[in-house]
């Protein structure tokens, strides 16, 4: 990488400055960027529908991480140079991009994250398998390539126990007590047989151009490579979790008992509320209002509801009633798919621009299932022989009410995250950094506010489905107080999960996948709510300023149109938007 960034400035030195115009100085620096990420991170390349690296691991060590970050000081230091006045707006917005992600690059990298390299129900162990339905699988140069992957793969494994090894000792790891929970993700990937292993699912069908023989002999490799080689990695680590990790993680859940743990926590807030001067304590003030404000809604759809007794009561009653559970995976499987495709055919009233790539609604893998939330989206590269997946989680199916999937559908499909990630994949003129850049701020907030927008699109056919979107909000808006009570003023997970079951209708298998969630990943589900009353404060704005001129699939293109961006710059598109709307711009 510092070869290309040699290469790259040498280049530069070849035109004259006075010559060079800041639009093409940015543009080279986009590229370079671009490039030197791709090469930097082969799973994320390939995540990216770029398949020049499909036969590559990361570089995990130490060393590496340090060559990423002094490569991106090199990156923001030219980009400062830049003189941004005179270049189109797209450039602007992307340059605005681009240095959001490598200020917070540059500032996170402080903390050496690269000792936790898992979450809950994620981590380095089991992204692997999601690269099997993101690599293309055509020709037997792709299998090759595929299976030289998996032959690295036992060094990145040992590369990873190294780094947790290092957390240990440093005393930056994961906490015990979310462990249990853990560590079936880890056992999923210690098969008995190579055949039994999530990455072994190329190798039971090849397409037609691959000859018989050729077929024969990548599955015998294939098959070798996981049965001794690549499943006797996962066993490592495995061995390495229950003997070594489980025995000596932390003792407390909060990141604020991490080293220089309040100022990690903090640049985290900073990160994933897109505010540079929001604080955990105003967070916290910020979600103990809303969980008030919901609350008194909740309490007017039980009352629309008919059901006599209390809140508690009522949950009790949505948490144990057999009406509200499917018997079976594959019918709560087509729920969700008639509910997703219901709102498929409403889109049209409230969006300008709809996205050509399609999606399905797919089970959650089973390795991973057991600690995974109740739905999530998958998406797929562009130029994927497949579409998005909404993913639906469908063990443990006395906790996954169908109350709760209007509001899941809306948020993990549509009009949520296959809406918004696959028309950031059409931005025109864009880089190919920002058609892969989320902001997290941006996406879930968008997200959370799609299931508002769902109030208006009839979404909503019962009072239960209006309290599972109610609980759904709730959920976000006690992420608010949970994160920041966890992380920043001691509270202990029991003190998390008992203020999450008493506020809302999830289960208790959910509301515990969700706080160790919150435990293993610090600052993330601030995302949620801080978008989501950004979006509506822009919106609101936008009707106020424009009267009978604001259209609804406007203003939602406008939000849009330009992919995701930190929240900075999309409330600087909407006033553009605003402005040009009041001039008769179209």
């Amino acid at each position: 990488m510092i070869r290309l960034l040699a290469a790259a400035l040498a280049a530069v030195v070849l035109i004259s400055p006075a010559l060079a115009a800041p639009s093409d100085d940015l543009k080279q620096l986009f590229s370079d960027y671009w490039a030197n990420e791709l090469k930097e991170d082969p799973f994320g390349a390939t995540f990216a529908g770029v398949n020049d690296y499909n036969d590559k691991v990361p570089g995990v060590a130490p060393a590496d991480f340090a060559r990423q970050n002094a490569e991106h000081e090199a990156f923001l230091k030219r980009l400062d140079a830049i003189d941004l006045s005179g270049v189109s707006e797209t450039d602007r917005v992307s340059a605005e991009i681009l240095r959001f992600i490598l200020r917070h690059e540059i500032e996170l990298a402080k903390f050496d994250s690269w000792r936790i390299p898992f979450l809950a129900d994620t981590g380095f162990h089991s992204n692997v398998d999601y690269l099997v339905s993101a690599t293309p699988f055509r020709t037997k140069k792709d299998y090759e390539n595929y299976i030289k992957r998996l032959e690295g793969l036992p060094a990145y494994f040992d590369q990873e126990i190294a780094n947790m090894r290092q957390g240990l000792a440093d005393g930056f790891a994961q906490p015990k007590e979310i462990l249990p929970g853990v560590m079936p993700s880890f056992e999923a990937q210690v098969t008995k047989t190579a055949e039994a292993h999530p990455l072994y699912a190329p190798f039971k069908s090849f397409p037609d151009s691959i000859s018989a023989k050729d077929q024969k002999a990548l599955r015998a490799k294939g098959r070798d490579v996981l049965t001794h080689e690549v499943i006797p990695a996962y066993a490592r680590v495995l061995d390495f979790m229950e003997n070594e990790y489980a025995k000596k993680a932390q003792d407390h859940v909060g990141a604020e008992y991490l080293p220089d743990g309040k100022e990690y926590y903090a640049a985290l807030v900073r990160y994933y509320t897109n505010r540079d001067d929001l604080t955990p304590d105003e967070v916290h003030k910020i979600g103990l209002k809303e969980v008030a404000r919901i609350r008194k809604e909740m309490d007017a759809v039980i009352k629309k509801s008919g059901f006599k007794g209390s809140f508690a009561d009522f949950l009790h009653f949505l948490r144990t009633d057999p009406q509200f559970y499917a018997k079976t995976p594959t019918e709560l499987l087509r729920y969700a798919a008639w509910v997703a495709k219901s709102i498929d055919g409403k889109l049209p009233g409230y969006f300008g621009k709809l996205p050509r790539q399609p999606y399905s609604v797919q089970p959650v893998p089973a390795a991973i299932a057991e600690n995974y939330t109740s739905a999530r989206y998958s998406g797929a590269p562009p130029g994927s022989d497949h579409g998005g997946e909404y993913w639906v989680n469908t063990t443990h199916l006395d906790k996954r009410p169908l109350y709760e999937i209007p509001s899941l559908t809306l948020h993990e499909a549509v009009p949520g995250h296959h809406l918004q990630i696959a028309l950031s994949y059409e931005v025109e003129g864009a880089p190919e950094f920002r058609k892969q850049f989320y902001s997290h701020a941006f996406g879930e907030g968008w997200g959370l506010y799609s299931e508002k927008l769902g109030e208006e699109m009839g979404v909503y056919q019962t009072p239960y489905e209006e309290f599972g979107r109610l609980s759904m909000e709730m959920w976000r808006a006690c992420r608010l107080v949970i994160d920041t009570g966890l992380h920043a003023e001691g509270w202990t997970r029991q003190q998390a999960m008992d203020y999450l079951a008493s506020n809302t209708a999830l289960s208790m298998k959910n509301v515990q996948t969700e706080v160790d969630r919150y435990i293993a990943w610090p600052g993330q589900a601030l995302a949620y709510k801080i978008g989501e009353l950004t979006i509506l404060d822009l919106r609101r704005k936008a009707e106020k300023a424009l009267g009978d001129k604001f259209d609804i699939r406007k203003f939602h293109d406008a939000v849009l149109d330009q992919g995701s961006l930190p929240l900075p710059v999309l409330e600087q598109q909407i006033d553009d938007y605003i402005a040009k709307t009041k001039a008769g711009e179209k």
